[in-house]
């Protein structure tokens, strides 16, 4: 089975909406090729969610509705960047 493409989008900025690292909701990535615009703290946070999607595999709690997407966010206590993980098949689109 061929690795799914991978879009990050960030949907939330928890506590005061502020990311030190100057993401904005709303803000995409393609994943790998963007990956170096993304703090590394937060892409150490999302690898791992990034790559059960990527190779198809789910965690049992994944909505079975959108069981290409997930969400998790920066280990930043303050103020977590949320991001949408999506994965899709690039000949069939999101």
């Amino acid at each position: 089975m061929p690795l799914k493409k991978i879009k990050l989008e960030i949907t939330n900025i928890l506590g005061d909406g502020n990311c030190p690292a100057g993401h904005k909701i709303g803000d995409k990535f393609d994943y790998p090729t963007d990956s170096g615009k993304i703090c590394q703290s937060a892409m150490n946070s999302i690898y791992p969610s990034i790559q059960v999607i990527a190779s198809g595999g789910r965690f049992p709690w994944f909505n079975p509705e959108k069981p290409n997407e997930w969400e998790r966010c920066c280990p930043d206590p303050k103020r977590p960047v949320v991001f949408k993980i999506i994965g899709y098949d690039p000949e069939q689109g999101i």
